[in-house]
C-alpha cells in the first residue's frame, strides 16, 4: 500500500534563535510602552502588540529527541511529518501530534487454538514492533480516539497513544498467531511425513508468524520486527493423556535400540566362540544360548546368574 507520508516544509527555525527573538521583542516592548506611555503617544499600539506577540509566539516551540517524530496539521490538514531532533520553533497555528518510533517489545496472553488436526494447544508469542508509516497510523486506524478513551478530542499523550498502537498490533497479532497454528500440526506424531510441525519448525515458523502479521498491519503504518513463538504446549484437559502418548513413544524408541544392541552383541558373541574355538555349539545350546543373552541384555532388572556345575553334553 503506498505511504502518503512525506516530510514537514514548513516554517521552522532554531528554537534557540526564536528564544532570542523572543527575549529581544519582549524587551523592546516593554522600552516602547516606557517611552510612548509616557508621553501619551498614539506609537504605544505597536508595543503593546509586540507584548501580545511574545505571548503568542512561545506556542510554536517543539522539543523532538532521537527516534521521535510530529505529524503536523494546520486546521485539520495534514502538513508533513517533522522528524529533525533537538530544540526548534514552527508555526504557531500549526497543531501537532508526537509518535514515538523507538522498537517497543510486546508479550501477549497465552491463547488457546486448535491446531491442523483439531487438538486444542496453548500457545504465546513475543513481538518487537515500530511506528513505520505515521501518516497510516494517525490517520488510516481510529488511534486517536482509542488513545483519548473514546472521546477523540481530549489532548492524547504520546504514550496513551503508543498505547493504542500496541492494542491495535495486540489484537492483529493474536488474528495472525490462530491462523498460524491452523496450518501446522503440533508434533511430529499428528503430521504426515516430512512436514513441518509448530515443534520442530523453529525458525520457519517465526518467518511465517512474520509474514502474515506484517500482512496484517499494512494499512495501519505499523511494522514487526521480530515475531517468535515463545511458549507451546497441548491444552490443560488433553495433556495428561499426550503425555501418557509421549512417554509410550519414548519406551518403544528406546526398546528398539537396546534390542537392536542386545542383537548385535549376540551374534558378536557368538561369532567370537566360533572364531577362536572356545567351545562347539549345536544349534539347540546356540538357541539357549541366544534366549538367556537377550533376557540379560534387555531386562529392566540386574539378571541373577545360576551357574552350572555339569558338562554341556
Amino acid at each position: 500500500m503506498e505511504t502518503k507520508e512525506f516530510e514537514f516544509k514548513g516554517l521552522a527555525m532554531n528554537g534557540f534563535i526564536a528564544l532570542f527573538v523572543e527575549l529581544a521583542l519582549i524587551a523592546v516592548s516593554v522600552w516602547g510602552i516606557a517611552v510612548f506611555g509616557s508621553n501619551e503617544s498614539s506609537m504605544i499600539i505597536l508595543p503593546i502588540v509586540g507584548i501580545l506577540l511574545a505571548c503568542i509566539l512561545p506556542i510554536g516551540f517543539r522539543k523532538l529527541e532521537p527516534n521521535e517524530a510530529m505529524v503536523m496539521l494546520f486546521f485539520g490538514n495534514y502538513r508533513g511529518t517533522f522528524t529533525k531532533t533537538g530544540f526548534h520553533w514552527v508555526n504557531f497555528l500549526m497543531t501537532s501530534k508526537k509518535v514515538s518510533l523507538r522498537a517497543r517489545n510486546l508479550n501477549p496472553d497465552n491463547i488457546k487454538v486448535n491446531d491442523k488436526t483439531g487438538n486444542p494447544i496453548m500457545i504465546g508469542q513475543i513481538l518487537v514492533w515500530r511506528l513505520k508509516d505515521t501518516y497510516k497510523a494517525m490517520f488510516e486506524i481510529d488511534s486517536q480516539t482509542m488513545a483519548s478513551g473514546g472521546s477523540g478530542t481530549a489532548p492524547v499523550a504520546v504514550s496513551s497513544r503508543m498505547r493504542a498502537f500496541e492494542s491495535f498490533i495486540q489484537v492483529q497479532s493474536d488474528a495472525a498467531l490462530r491462523e498460524v497454528a491452523g496450518m501446522y500440526a503440533y508434533d511430529e506424531n499428528e503430521a504426515e511425513k516430512d512436514e513441518l510441525t509448530l515443534r520442530a519448525g523453529g525458525k520457519e515458523i517465526n518467518d511465517v508468524l512474520l509474514s502474515k502479521l506484517n500482512e496484517r498491519l499494512t494499512m495501519s503504518g505499523l511494522e514487526v520486527l521480530e515475531a517468535r513463538i515463545n511458549y507451546l504446549a497441548y491444552s490443560p484437559e488433553i495433556a495428561a493423556v499426550m503425555l501418557r502418548r509421549q512417554q509410550a513413544a519414548a519406551i518403544i524408541s528406546a526398546r528398539e535400540k537396546i534390542v537392536e544392541g542386545a542383537v548385535s552383541m549376540v551374534r558378536m558373541a557368538l561369532d567370537k566362540l566360533k572364531t577362536e574355538g572356545v567351545v562347539e555349539l549345536d544349534e539347540e545350546r546356540k538357541a539357549a544360548m541366544v534366549s538367556n543373552l537377550m533376557v540379560v541384555l534387555c531386562a529392566d532388572e540386574s539378571a541373577q546368574p545360576v551357574v552350572n556345575t555339569g558338562s554341556l553334553y
